[in-house]
């Protein structure tokens, strides 16, 4: 029966004087079981008492620490068992922790790192490989940041237009003087004024009437234009020929002073004809018809000359 001593034990027990009891003093497990079997519980009671599983304490009782789970476990089961039975718990603890049967807490055992080890040092092709990938992000970095490389060009993009851009023929340049190039709109038109390096000098969407004067000393200006017929170009306050009819758009245009003289003067426009007199028409006048009864009688007047015909003699 769970609980109880088995009678040999007991008996040995009985058997034993008071100087073999200083010689074999009890076990943890033997002042608990005596405890709790003097207030006249069973381990069925401790183990609703405390929620502590009844073969625990068997196994407390009994000193078969190596079947708890471990040796905080065992410890902590020990205190409560002592608690519930009126015992010093703390004394019972030390017992317990004391006791050499109590299992040793397990100890990790760390390795130790020795870079000495061939094993555990990276290979050398290893190391050339990660070297070589930080080479290139370096240099990915130093092109990223110090140039314009694979960012592209910052310069904005010319709004589209619905005709094909048509680079127009450019105009053999005569040697003739310079002067100050202006630019007028005559319609809100988009434009832009850059040199023979690609160098923007002027880009905007300008309105009816503004004015853009091409500096003097720029080198080789020229222009792209969706409208060019929406534009007035004079040199000196002079008109020169348009850029183009606005059918098609116009790039690379020169707006030099002598590439625009050298196109020649804006076309006068040509004197309106005067119309030639219509001539009056004269009126005829209308014949009215008269009726036979009412024509007067025209009598024919004898000529002298005429001989009179012959008397014509009527047959018997």
């Amino acid at each position: 029966m769970k609980g109880r001593t088995p009678l040999p034990e007991r008996l040995m027990d009985e058997d034993k004087t008071p100087d073999q009891a200083s010689l074999f003093p009890k076990s943890t497990g033997d002042k608990l079981r005596e405890a709790r079997e003097a207030l006249g519980l069973t381990l069925a009671d401790i183990a609703s008492r405390t929620r502590v599983p009844m073969r625990h304490l068997e196994a407390i009782e009994n000193g078969d620490y190596g079947s708890l789970p471990s040796p905080t476990y065992t410890i902590g089961f020990a205190k409560t068992y002592a608690r519930a039975v009126g015992l010093d718990e703390k004394a019972i603890a030390a017992e317990v922790r004391n006791n050499p049967q109590l299992p040793l807490a397990p100890v990790t055992d760390y390795e130790a790192y020795q870079p000495s080890d061939g094993k555990r040092v990276p290979s050398f092709g290893l190391a050339a490989i990660a070297g070589l990938i930080a080479g290139l992000v370096l240099i990915a970095a130093i092109l990223w940041y110090g140039t314009n490389l694979f960012r592209g060009s910052e310069e904005p993009v010319a709004p589209p237009v619905e005709n094909t851009i048509a680079a127009a023929p450019e105009a053999t340049p005569t040697p003739v003087s310079g002067g100050q190039v202006a630019l007028t709109a005559t319609d809100s038109v988009w434009l832009k004024v850059y040199d023979a390096t690609g160098k923007t000098l002027f880009e905007k969407t300008m309105a009816a009437g503004e004015r853009y004067d091409v500096p003097q000393d720029a080198n080789g200006p020229m222009i792209n234009i969706g409208r060019p017929d929406k534009i007035q170009v004079t040199v000196n306050g002079s008109a020169v020929a348009p850029l183009g009819d606005g059918k098609v758009a116009i790039k690379d245009v020169p707006i030099s002073a002598a590439a625009l003289q050298a196109r020649g003067s804006a076309p006068t426009p040509a004197a309106t004809p005067t119309s030639a007199p219509t001539p009056v028409a004269t009126a005829t006048p209308k014949t009215t018809k008269v009726p036979p009864a009412f024509q007067p009688v025209v009598t024919p007047t004898p000529d002298a000359d005429a001989t009179p015909a012959p008397a014509t003699t009527p047959a018997p």
